[in-house]
């Protein structure tokens, strides 16, 4: 489906602030309805394809890939987990040590998520047991 002026400007406007409803007003819409005109805009197909296949090729034009994300959280919860010296105002180790513990957290979040360690949904593989009493639970 061929994208409208107004639709081409809402995705060249979305790439920049990720934000449907500026993008909208921008792109000309009227705004008091650019709210809801930004959701519909990313709710057709047509629109979501070209703008998934626009934020693709830009993340992959700056070397973007999963492997670089996951890599780059790894070495940042390593980093953050390390003992790093506090110095003096002229430079010197006190001996004492700092712990970047949010920062180790976030990242380990993000990779336990990746990961799928922690959550919260409930995976079926499609197959299903109903038990309908106690008696079904007998031989």
């Amino acid at each position: 489906m061929k994208l409208t002026n107004k639709q081409e400007l809402f995705i060249q406007y979305y790439m920049i602030s990720l934000n449907a409803t500026s993008s909208a007003i921008q792109a000309g819409y009227k705004e008091k309805t650019a709210c809801v005109i930004g959701y519909e805009n990313l709710r057709k197909p047509h629109i979501a394809a070209e703008i998934e296949s626009r934020l693709t090729k830009k993340a992959q034009d700056n070397g973007i890939t999963a492997d670089y994300v996951l890599t780059s959280l790894k070495n940042i919860a390593e980093r953050c987990q390390q003992k790093e010296p506090i110095y003096s105002k002229d430079g010197q180790p006190t001996g004492e040590f700092k712990f970047d513990s949010s920062g180790a957290n976030k990242s380990l979040e993000l990779l336990g998520k990746y990961l799928k360690l922690f959550t919260d949904k409930v995976e079926m593989d499609g197959n299903l047991v109903v038990f309908k009493g106690e008696n079904d639970l007998k031989d």
